[in-house]
């Protein structure tokens, strides 16, 4: 990257970091479960809902002792069931229709993170209906408060239970963006372990190796504070202890309890001190091909954290260490390696493959430059890479 563009990306992110203590962050209040949702509408006088879910995740009855519990209330409620992997502008413009329609009060977005995503920017459609969802991406379009937002996550990942962004797809041009914005993050979490117990295996380990690519990302760039620090450390301590046995044992309560405590705190750590380039990747990978989110990440963190050598090697060896992955007499280079080996056995054990074999060469330049656009100058990254510095990173992901 040249110099000036360089000089410009850093003093960006430097601005963000002065200016982070006096943002209104602010962490979801935490539900444990589905009688609390109830007791909290009820408290709230809120009579009509909206719960945004996907067919597969009501079709295997998860979503069933939440309406339950609704009807028994007298709550009225509609479901919208139609939201994909890597939700589109259509899918928040059909959500938008149910929503208004039946005058809902408030949203349960019952899901992943793709589910949360689309719940919320229908709730910020709502509270802007003359701003388009394209002219809502990017850093602080809304600006304005939502309805009340009840995010139940059924995987331990992606965190968006607690960030303030979500990823939209233009389904017409495959690009995938990131709307920011103070009042996307939901007001309540509900950390109920059951709503995970019944993933499948692979499920598990990709959403859990996301939640360490929050966490690792969060942690070894520039806009750290003490507590996005404690909370990054606290979230890949209970991925390294539980990750492995949730996927083993899936109805291991105790593993699933902890590894959703670890995507909250991930969450709360890189919406305070955002991504990097994994992110970046990921995402144009996503609304290029449709690659799971998660999956992306898990593939493309240790070529990434390779890609950033030295910058990266002290932050990664004291992860390592607070982790229990390194030992403390370990310098930082051989500390921040043990870390990436780490990642890489975790996958290898996942049976999570080093490529993307969805890549196409010929694809690469428009990748890299949707990446590029979106990583520079927000991302915080430990070294900045330029267009064409990217473009070596995916040639790594391709099947040869």
């Amino acid at each position: 990257m040249n110099i000036f563009r360089k000089f410009y990306c850093r003093t960006y992110q430097q601005i963000f970091h002065i200016a982070i203590p006096f943002m209104p962050y602010r962490e979801p209040k935490i539900l444990e479960n589905m009688d609390e949702v109830v007791k909290t509408l009820k408290e709230e006088k809120i009579d009509k809902v909206m719960l945004a879910t996907d067919k597969s995740i009501r079709g295997l009855g998860l979503t069933k002792e939440l309406e339950d519990a609704l009807t028994r209330a007298n709550l009225s409620y509609v479901v919208y069931d139609d939201i994909l992997p890597n939700p589109t502008i259509d899918m928040v413009e059909e959500g938008l229709k149910i929503y208004l329609k039946n005058n809902c009060k408030a949203m349960i977005a019952f899901g992943g993170g793709s589910v949360m995503d689309c719940a919320k920017v229908i709730l910020a459609r709502v509270a802007k209906p003359k701003k388009s969802v394209q002219k809502m991406k990017g850093l602080l379009k809304i600006r304005k408060k939502l309805h009340p937002l009840f995010a139940v996550p059924t995987t331990a990942g992606t965190g968006s239970e607690t960030t303030l962004a979500a990823v939209i797809t233009d389904g017409k041009s495959h690009y995938k963006y990131a709307i920011n914005d103070f009042s996307l993050i939901p007001k309540y979490a509900v950390l109920d372990y059951r709503t995970t117990l019944n993933l499948p295996k692979f499920i598990t380990a990709t959403t859990g190796m996301d939640a360490l690519t929050h966490a690792v990302e969060a942690y070894i760039g520039k806009s750290t504070t003490k507590k996005t620090r404690r909370m990054a450390e606290d979230a890949v301590k209970l991925i390294v202890k539980n990750l492995k046995l949730a996927y083993d044992e899936p109805h291991n309560e105790e593993a699933r309890k902890n590894m959703l405590r670890a995507s909250f705190y991930a969450g709360v750590a890189f919406t305070i001190s955002y991504v990097g380039y994994v992110h970046a990747i990921a995402h144009s990978l996503g609304g290029q091909y449709g690659v799971a989110h998660g999956f992306a990440n898990a593939v493309i963190l240790p070529h990434a954290l390779k890609r950033y050598g030295k910058s990266a090697q002290k932050k990664l060896s004291k992860l390592a260490k607070t982790s229990m992955i390194a030992d403390e007499k370990d310098d930082d280079k051989t500390a921040s390696e043990k870390m990436i080996k780490f990642i890489e056995s975790l996958n290898s054990y996942f049976e999570i493959p080093t490529k993307i074999k969805e890549l196409k060469a010929e694809d690469i330049p428009g990748l890299a430059l949707k990446a590029d656009k979106e990583a520079n100058p927000l991302y915080p990254v430990p070294k900045l890479f330029n267009k064409k510095e990217l473009e070596e990173i995916y040639k790594e992901l391709l099947v040869e």
